[in-house]
């Protein structure tokens, strides 16, 4: 008997430190999201710009070929939404 009441308080004072580590944690992972919230998207502008300006080249000058140049920019187009698709769902699960 002086055994069980022994675990059974035991296993209630470990569980309460647990439940408050668990909370620590969860803010700061609301912060972190939340800064990432605020700089993807200036973040993704970036990498839009840097995209187009790789793929410019097939637009314009000697070597033109518009056919290349749209093929490339919507390949392009498609995997950062794909990208910004699977971060958005990451943000609307509940931590």
């Amino acid at each position: 008997m002086k055994k069980t009441l022994l675990l059974a308080t035991f296993i209630f004072l470990s569980s309460t430190s647990v439940f408050a580590q668990i909370g620590g944690i969860e803010n700061s992972v609301n912060d972190v999201s939340d800064t990432i919230r605020t700089i993807f998207p200036i973040i993704l502008g970036v990498i839009f710009l840097v995209g187009f300006l790789f793929n410019a080249g097939h637009f314009f000058g000697e070597n033109a070929d518009l056919k290349k140049g749209i093929t490339r920019v919507l390949v392009f187009v498609l995997i950062a939404g794909a990208v910004v698709g699977i971060f958005t769902y990451l943000i609307t699960i509940v931590v």
